[in-house]
């Protein structure tokens, strides 16, 4: 999909932006847009010139979860998405849609609900000392499952159970998420772009190749034993120490100069 009605995608110096556009809906997940997801996610994966993709939104809201509006008055259009949440088949994030490319999720505003999987599934969150996390599930209803089952593995089980037993009663603002880890960085509403960008043009200046092998054996470790995740990593160090971009990382090192890295493999 080259066009997008509900998102702005854009490729810049090794960086895709995946851009959550629908500002005066607090960027909630329509049809569209969850179809739309799932496309640019595939279509930042496969361009060999993008190294690592930044996840932001326009507006003042990061995102806000499901589009109430549209699951009230046309249950048909989202029936497809409403069987993928039944079936644990869901398109939303980068970890559901297969990415192995870096991911940062640069937080603008509040997210809520459904939001909360593009954070908990980033490899790494930034965000605006204006943003905030609350999930309402409860408060509608609906059961607590995906999104805070993940973030349990980056944060204390207390607070996640605090935050989705409390509902829309309690929001964690962007303080309170940097002292639990679900954020690694804070910075003024006005420079999150700039602050997403030079962090992005950090990760991008290294071999892709091993970063993705770095990222697989980081996740695969939340799924697995300590051993088996440290043998299986052992595997890919070692088939790595063959790869060109190991002799070349060492020679840039020497020679004090930017290295060249073979582009991504295939998976």
């Amino acid at each position: 999909m080259s066009t997008y009605e509900r998102l702005v995608v854009e490729r810049s110096d090794g960086i895709g932006w995946l851009i959550l556009n629908r500002p005066d809906a607090g960027n909630a997940f329509d049809a569209l847009m969850l179809d739309e997801l799932e496309a640019a996610w595939a279509d930042l994966d496969a361009d060999p010139d993008v190294r690592v993709i930044v996840n932001t939104a326009n507006g003042r809201a990061f995102c806000t979860g499901m589009d109430v509006v549209q699951v009230a008055r046309d249950k048909s259009a989202m029936r497809k998405h409403s069987r993928r949440t039944r079936d644990a088949q869901l398109k939303i994030s980068s970890w559901h849609c297969g990415v192995w490319k870096p991911v940062i999720a640069a937080v603008n505003g509040v997210c809520a609900g459904g939001g909360l999987h593009l954070v908990a599934d980033a490899d790494i969150v930034i965000a605006a000392e204006s943003a905030s996390f609350v999930d309402p599930h409860v408060s509608v209803g609906q059961a607590v499952a995906y999104e805070a089952i993940t973030l349990l593995r980056k944060s204390p089980m207390e607070a996640i159970t605090r935050m989705t037993l409390s509902g829309k009663g309690e929001r964690i603002s962007a303080r309170r998420a940097y002292e639990l880890g679900i954020v690694s960085e804070i910075v003024a509403p006005e420079e999150l772009t700039a602050a997403a960008g030079r962090l992005a043009g950090a990760v991008a200046a290294n071999s892709p190749n091993a970063m993705r092998a770095t990222k697989k054996a980081l996740w695969r470790s939340l799924e697995v034993g300590l051993s088996q995740a440290k043998r299986e990593a052992s595997d890919e160090i070692w088939r790595l120490r063959n790869h060109p971009d190991h002799a070349e990382g060492v020679r840039a090192w020497r020679e004090k100069r930017a290295a060249h890295w073979q582009p991504l493999e295939a998976s």
